[in-house]
Formats: structure tokens, sequence, C-alpha cells
């Protein structure tokens, strides 16, 4: 068994995968709040306490891999998954790991690994071009050709940034939960910011999904995969969206470690 570690800016994914990516499964993941004050025996407090509650004893872990943009967790991530495992993770980003795509831009290291990751697991999935939508601590769309390359992308404020920035910037408007509102026009303060931030990033994506398509397409087609914690929510509002995988970054991180290994997991 895998394990497979995303550090994200927001949060800190860990799956447990049983299986052959993209076919395998993740038997149990569980989430921790970004905090690069973490270290080794923080992270291992936390498994531990996940593996009793999931009934798994640590011994099927045989491997890890680890993505990260957060350059002051990476080390004691690192520390901690070789704890685990008694051998070395794999590190996307890290030297001499291949990643099983091309990416087309002028600096290929601009492009944050967890962007990447998904990328090469939807590819794995789905035939064609393809837009990666990511509704992380950015909401971001990540254009992947036939062929499996990177091919660029959009970067947009996430939808939680929006909603914090609304609430610090100003003396009224009251913090809120991300939800689907019944209407377009709301009949209060709540409901009015609850429409807007709905509504108005179902505009973001399907205004930004139309012009990638108008710009881009080889033959018109693009699919459009979601992912991240809110893709179901906005998933409901538009037909833009074609289909949803919450662990589709995760799933990629143990796509390049079968790739950078025996492949046993």
């Amino acid at each position: 068994m895998l394990l497979a570690i995303d550090c994200g800016n927001t949060t800190t994914k860990f799956g447990l995968y049983d299986g052959t990516a993209p076919d395998g499964r993740f038997v149990h993941v569980y989430r921790l709040d970004t905090d690069a004050r973490l270290g080794p025996d923080d992270y291992r407090a936390r498994l531990d306490k996940e593996l009793a509650r999931a009934g798994i004893d640590a011994s099927v872990i045989t491997g890890a891999a680890v993505a990260t943009v957060v350059p002051a967790a990476r080390d004691a991530l690192i520390v901690f998954a070789e704890a685990v495992t008694g051998t070395p993770p794999v590190v996307v980003g890290g030297a001499g790991v291949e990643l099983g795509l091309r990416v087309l831009l002028p600096n290929p290291r601009e492009v944050g690994a967890d962007r990447l990751v998904a990328a090469r697991a939807a590819h794995a999935r789905w035939p064609g071009t393809l837009i990666v939508l990511d509704f992380g601590t950015a909401t971001t769309f990540d254009v992947v050709t036939a062929a499996g390359d990177y091919a660029g992308g959009v970067i947009a404020p996430g939808v939680n940034l929006a909603l914090d920035a609304l609430h610090a910037g100003t003396a009224q408007l009251p913090r809120i939960k991300v939800a689907k509102p019944a209407s377009v026009i709301g009949t209060g303060t709540v409901g009015a910011m609850e429409s807007g931030i709905y509504w108005g990033y179902v505009g973001l994506i399907e205004g930004i999904v139309a012009r990638i398509r108008a710009e881009y397409a080889e033959d018109g087609a693009i699919t459009v995969i979601a992912t991240g914690g809110l893709a179901a929510l906005f998933a409901e509002g538009t037909s833009v969206i074609d289909a949803t995988d919450p662990d589709l970054t995760l799933t990629g991180v143990v796509i390049v470690y079968q790739l950078n290994s025996d492949g046993t997991v």
C-alpha cells in the first residue's frame, strides 16, 4: 500500500492507495490544515490515529510519495514518509523524478507540483484534450493536450480567498460558507453574498472555459475535469464540468510514484 501526500497552501491530504493507478483505490484519505511548523512526529501521531480509526496496520505501507507547493513543509514530510516506510519517498519535482508528461512552457519549473500531478492523473483516466479545474487556495484551469502534455493554464483567486476578502475588507459583511443559493437575487445580505460567490464563480468558470476552447481547442472539444473540495458543489451549477474527482491530485502522486519505482504499492 502506498502513502500519497499532497501538501497545498491551505490543506495537506494523505491517501492510502491500494492497487495500480488509476484503477486501484484509496482505502483511506484524511486531511490536515497545512502548517509548516509541524514536524515528522506530528505527522506520525496523526497517521497512527487515522490508521487505528481505519483498522489498518502500518506495516502494509510499503512506499510513499510527496508533492508539495509549500517549501517550508517539504523536509518534515520527507522525513516522516521515510520513517513510516523505511525507504526514501518519491518527491515530485525532485532530481531525476519523471512525471510522465512534458511541460510545454518556457519555464517549466514555474508550474506547481499539484497542477502537474493532477494533469497526469486526468490524462490517465480521460482521453482527448482536457481542462483540469482545481478548486484550491487558488482556482486553476490547466490545459492538457491529447498526448498528455501540460500546455499552460489560468490562475484565479480561490473561492474561500474571495470570501475572506469580502469579510475582512468590509465593516458589515459576515463570514459565510459557500452554498448554492435557491435564487440569483438575494433577499438579504447573506443571500446576496452567497449568490455573488456561487454564481459569480460559475460565470468565471463558464467564461474561462469558453475562452480556452475558442483559443486552444484543436477540434472544439475539450473535456473539463474538476477537482478539489468544492468541485461537486459547483458542478451542480454548470454544464461545462463533465466529471469530478476529489482525489485527482493524490492519484497523480500515486502515478508518479509508480513511474519512478517498481510500481508495487
